[in-house]
């Protein structure tokens, strides 16, 4: 950045109207996102987990969530410092809150999610230098109303889109002072590219979608590197310097971060909660109240022992069995088996040898061994034969069959230790085994395929003649044999960084493994930018309803169509002026180009990967997308402004200027004059019955306010 570019940039930073502005637009903000946040005053949407989550902090109890722990932990923070006391149960949305000290946790949502506004305004000054494109932009995510609406309430999206911001400010600035010439190592460089760190970290810390933001961010660095290389009249240690700088503030100290955030969490939650059938033995021994925390039992196991046996997969549950049969067409009509994720009586087995009920004494099992396994509760035993599956084509049925322990020979199973050899003991949580059918030659296994309704929404089991199924890993768990000595369960514990990495593991499958449930609203990508279909936030007498603003967001789309031309054309016109060896221009145009370029990387980046994503999708996933749209509907409108001016004199160009920019500013603003029942609340009849005061807003069939 020249002499001149800085004085400029300070000049206008010092300018009365550049802080008016600044000034009108915070206390817009503030007015349209505190107004009625205490309304209504019953659970709405997704404050159900999210309320729940914060009371389970409250009380230090685990519980199992995909996503990361730290707006969650804020949400608790807020709550507890604001007098809730954990009490509340969140059970369903309309629930009326009756005296609950909720008022902490929707205030401290919202507030981050109002400085959303003022962090996008600095972020598009920091990018343009453009008063005109830094206010129409903030202008338009202040005036939408499902922005407003998903930013009031108890939820992991206004803390999510405030880190985020942060981050793009971050970004931004650290490219200014980049352009200035800042050395890497001075204490403005240090400090910014630190915040920009703590704002990733947050950011990935609240969702995983945050690692979107991590890839601008590294793009955005990859080109200040690049620019630096470029410019010979700088020594290539300077990129250098540079580049070890910003891999310790913008890897190592969100990593560190990161982890950190990871282990108040684990520490927090300390007693055992309703999601520990999700991780691990050793995990689950760390949590007070857990069968397993301060518990012992033999470290062998021997015939007659009951036992629970523990899937190895990411997520898995207890093998179990209950007291009903695969319907009618799904293979033989015999006792389900599947695997469950809370534990349960009917997750307990007798181990008995396969060719007799009982044996004399103290007789150990061990690896190689053949087995019957006998269903404590039903005394059935776990059976294979050659049926097909529930849902698994190629894999084999596994069933309950016999009476009281007496079944066939499709009832007898080998038991091999993974990575051991026959004759090895059989040990408690430390064994990792396989139960290979002797008859069918197939291992018992889970596909982490969730059955229907007649299976209880638990996973099925089956048996894999693919004996190199990483999922037919079990391990057994509780182990009660009053014939062995006992040794405590602590040595089984898992540490810090073990449960780091499961942690990440059984997210990651919770992830990937989200359907929606019976009579959830989900959408499709396709559906987001256009606005097409909303959602109720609350469906009682006083309903809010998520919807877009339809002017902002269409218009949004409209200029993302327009950016994409303009390219197109900028790009033609610089290679033929490069072929006839003219100088192509730069100055403010091509500046704000450059800027609504990395505005369409960032939405980009933010809404293309969710085309290919197989979990199920909700409408409010496209809203960080939508703060990157609005900015680059700014900056190209000033963009086309500019250029529309110079084809008229400076008078009328002027003039042409100010009208078309009070058009937008008035049109907007009225949009959200119409559209501000729908976030602050709506009663009477829907917009599709008679006498509805909403009948003239129902611009499209799919919109169901």
């Amino acid at each position: 950045m020249s002499e001149q570019l800085k004085k400029n940039y300070f000049n206008k930073c010092n300018n009365k109207s550049w802080w008016v502005i600044f000034g009108i637009l915070c206390a817009a903000t503030f007015l349209t996102r505190f107004y009625k946040v205490l309304e209504p005053d019953h659970v709405c949407w997704d404050e159900t987990h999210f309320g729940k989550m914060a009371s389970w902090y409250i009380n230090r109890t685990f519980f199992f969530d995909v996503h990361p722990p730290l707006g969650k932990m804020l949400i608790a923070l807020s709550g507890k410092l604001s007098g809730y006391d954990g009490k509340f149960p969140f059970e369903k949305p309309g629930d009326k809150y009756n005296g609950t000290r909720y008022e902490g946790m929707r205030i401290f949502c919202t507030t981050l999610g109002a400085l959303i506004i003022p962090l996008t305004f600095l972020s598009l000054w920091e990018m343009t230098q453009s008063l005109n494109a830094t206010f129409i932009g903030t202008v338009l995510l202040l005036c939408d109303v499902g922005f407003l609406t998903l930013n009031r309430y108890i939820l992991l999206d206004p803390i999510l889109l405030f880190f985020m911001s942060c981050a793009i400010y971050g970004a931004f600035k650290v490219r200014s002072l980049t352009d200035s010439g800042q050395p890497p190592f001075s204490s403005c460089m240090i400090l910014w590219q630190l915040f920009l760190g703590w704002s990733l970290a947050c950011t990935m810390s609240v969702k995983f979608v945050g690692l979107f933001f991590v890839l601008f961010v590294g793009l955005r660095t990859l080109a200040d590197l690049w620019n630096i290389l470029g410019d010979i009249s700088q020594p290539v240690t300077l990129t250098l310097k540079h580049l070890v700088g910003r891999s310790i503030t913008l890897i190592l100290w969100p990593i560190v971060l990161y982890v950190f955030f990871f282990w108040i969490h684990l520490t927090v939650l300390s007693k055992s909660g309703n999601g520990d059938g999700f991780y691990s033995s050793g995990f689950q021994a760390r949590l007070e109240g857990n069968s397993l925390h301060n518990a012992s039992a033999p470290r062998i196991v021997a015939y007659g022992a009951l036992i629970t046996l523990k899937n190895h997969r990411t997520g898995g549950g207890y093998l179990h069995s209950h007291h009903h049969l695969y319907p009618a067409g799904v293979g033989a009509r015999q006792q389900q088996i599947t695997t469950y994720t809370h534990k349960d009586d009917n997750n307990r087995w007798v181990i008995k040898p396969y060719d007799r009920e009982q044996v004399e004494g103290v007789v150990v099992v061990r690896s190689g061994d053949l087995v019957r396994l006998t269903h404590a509760a039903t005394g059935r035993n776990l059976h294979s034969h050659r049926e097909r599956a529930p849902l698994s084509a190629k894999f084999m049925q596994v069933t309950g069959y016999g009476e009281d322990g007496i079944g066939d020979a499709n009832d007898v199973w080998k038991i091999v230790i993974t990575a051991g050899k026959d004759g090895d003991e059989i040990q408690t949580v430390r064994s990792k085994l396989m139960f290979i059918h002797y008859l069918q030659s197939c291992a018992l296994t889970t596909t982490g395929k969730q059955l229907p309704k007649w299976g209880y929404e638990q996973q099925e089991v089956a048996c894999n003649p693919n004996l190199r199924d990483k999922n037919a890993l079990w391990n057994v768990e509780d182990n009660l044999y009053d014939e062995l000595p006992k040794v405590s369960f602590e040595a089984y514990a898992s540490g810090f960084l073990e449960r780091f990495f499961e942690s990440h593991a059984v997210m990651f499958q919770g992830n990937s493994g989200l359907k929606p449930k019976e009579g959830e609203v989900t959408s499709q990508p396709w559906q987001w930018p256009i606005n097409y279909r909303g959602q109720f936030f609350s469906g009682s007498g006083h309903r809010i309803y998520l919807l877009g603003n339809p002017v902002v967001w269409w218009t949004n789309l409209i200029f993302l169509v327009i950016f994409f031309i303009i390219y197109i054309i900028n790009a033609i016109r610089e290679k033929r002026a490069e072929a006839f060896g003219k100088q192509v221009e730069g100055g403010a145009e091509k500046s704000l180009l450059n800027a609504a370029g990395w505005t369409f990387v960032g939405w980009t980046l933010h809404y293309v990967p969710f085309w290919a994503m197989g979990r199920v999708l909700y409408f409010h996933h496209y809203f960080p997308a939508l703060v990157f749209s609005s900015m680059l509907t700014g900056i190209l409108t000033e963009y086309l402004l500019i250029s529309i001016k110079s084809f008229f004199n400076p008078e009328l160009g002027k003039t042409v200027y100010h009208c078309v920019m009070g058009t937008i500013i008035s049109t907007t603003v009225y949009s959200f004059y119409l559209f501000s029942p729908l976030a602050y609340g709506m009663s009477g009849p829907l917009a599709h019955e008679p006498n509805s005061t909403m009948s003239g807003l129902k611009w499209l069939e799919s919109w169901e306010f």
